[in-house]
C-alpha cells in the first residue's frame, strides 16, 4: 500500500480532498464530453462538409472547451488557496508558521507517489469507503488542560522573545556606537598620515616665532639700554641744573654785596632812610592834629 508519509488522521484528510478532486474532475470531463456530444448532434447532419465549415465547427468545439478547461483550473486554484488557508488558520491560532516549497509541486517523482496513492486507494481498498463521504472539521482549539498550558509556554515564550528583541536592538545599538567609534578613530589615523606633511607647516611656523621672539627681545634689550641711558642723563641734567641754580643764588648774593658796597647804594639808603624819619614825624604830628580835633 502506498504511503505518503504522514499519520492516519492527515491521510484519512487527504484521502477526502482526492475524492473531492476526483469527483470535480469527473464532472468536468463529462462537461467536455457533453460538448463534443453536442457537436454532433447539433452539426453533424449532413454526409459531406467543406473545410470551412469544419473549421467553423472545429473553433466552435475550442472556445468552448476551452472555457470548461479555464473554469475548472481556476476553480482548483481557488480551492486549494481555501484548503491553504484552513491550515494556515489551525497553525496561527497555534502560534505555528508553515513552510510550503513551491519547487516540490513539480516534482515528478511525488507526483508519481500521489498518483499511486489514488490508484491503490480508490481501486482496492478505497472500494470499501466509496459510499461513506467521510467529512471531518478542524479540531477545535481547548481552553483547558494542555491547551492551557501550551498557552501558558507559547506566553512565555512571546515574553522571552520580546525581552530578546529589546537586547537585540540594544546590540544594535552600541555596534552602531562602535562603527561610528570605529569610522572617528580611521578618520583620526588618517588625520595622523597627514602629520608629516604639516609638520613642515609648523616647524616654519616655530621658527618665525622663534625669530620674532628672538627679535623681540633684541628690542626690549635696546630700549631697556636706551632707558638707561636716559635716566642717567636725566640725572646729569639734574645735578647740572642744581650747580646752576647754585652758581646764580652765589652769583645773585654777590652782585647785591657789591651792589651795596657802591657810593649810589649807600646814597640812596640814606635818602630812604631820611624819607622815612621824615614820613614818621609827618604820621605824629598828624595823629597829635587827630587827637586835638
Amino acid at each position: 500500500m502506498a504511503e505518503l508519509g504522514l499519520n492516519e488522521h492527515h491521510q484519512n484528510a487527504v484521502i477526502n480532498y482526492m475524492r473531492f478532486a476526483r469527483s470535480k474532475r469527473a464532472l468536468r470531463l463529462k462537461t467536455v464530453d457533453s460538448c463534443f456530444q453536442d457537436l454532433k448532434d447539433s452539426r453533424l447532419t449532413e454526409d459531406t462538409f467543406t473545410v470551412d465549415e469544419v473549421t467553423e465547427m472545429l473553433d466552435g468545439l475550442k472556445i468552448v472547451v476551452h472555457s470548461e478547461v479555464e473554469s475548472e483550473l481556476i476553480n482548483t486554484a481557488y480551492t486549494n488557496v481555501l484548503l491553504l488557508r484552513q491550515l494556515f488558520c489551525q497553525a496561527e491560532k497555534w502560534y505555528l508558521k508553515l513552510q510550503t516549497d513551491i519547487s516540490d509541486l513539480e516534482n515528478r517523482e511525488l507526483l508519481e507517489q500521489v498518483a499511486e496513492f489514488e490508484k491503490t486507494e480508490f481501486t482496492s481498498s478505497g472500494r470499501k469507503v466509496n459510499s461513506e463521504i467521510i467529512k471531518h472539521k478542524l479540531a477545535p482549539l481547548n481552553e483547558g488542560g494542555m491547551s492551557e498550558l501550551l498557552s501558558k509556554e507559547i506566553a512565555r515564550l512571546q515574553d522571552e522573545n520580546d525581552k530578546l528583541k529589546a537586547r537585540l536592538r540594544t546590540v544594535e545599538t552600541q555596534a552602531t556606537s562602535a562603527l561610528e567609534e570605529k569610522l572617528k578613530l580611521e578618520k583620526f589615523l588618517k588625520d595622523l598620515k597627514k602629520v608629516p606633511e604639516d609638520q613642515k607647516e609648523v616647524a616654519a611656523l616655530e621658527a618665525t616665532l622663534t625669530s620674532l621672539k628672538a627679535d623681540f627681545e633684541k628690542n626690549l634689550t635696546v630700549s631697556s639700554e636706551k632707558q638707561k641711558t636716559l635716566h642717567d642723563h636725566l640725572v646729569s641734567t639734574k645735578h647740572d641744573l642744581l650747580k646752576v641754580q647754585e652758581h646764580l643764588s652765589l652769583t645773585e648774593k654777590e652782585l647785591e654785596k657789591k651792589f651795596q658796597e657802591t657810593a649810589a647804594y649807600r646814597n640812596m639808603k640814606e635818602i630812604l632812610t631820611k624819607k622815612n624819619e621824615q614820613v614818621k614825624e609827618l604820621r605824629k604830628r598828624l595823629s597829635q592834629y587827630e587827637a586835638e580835633d
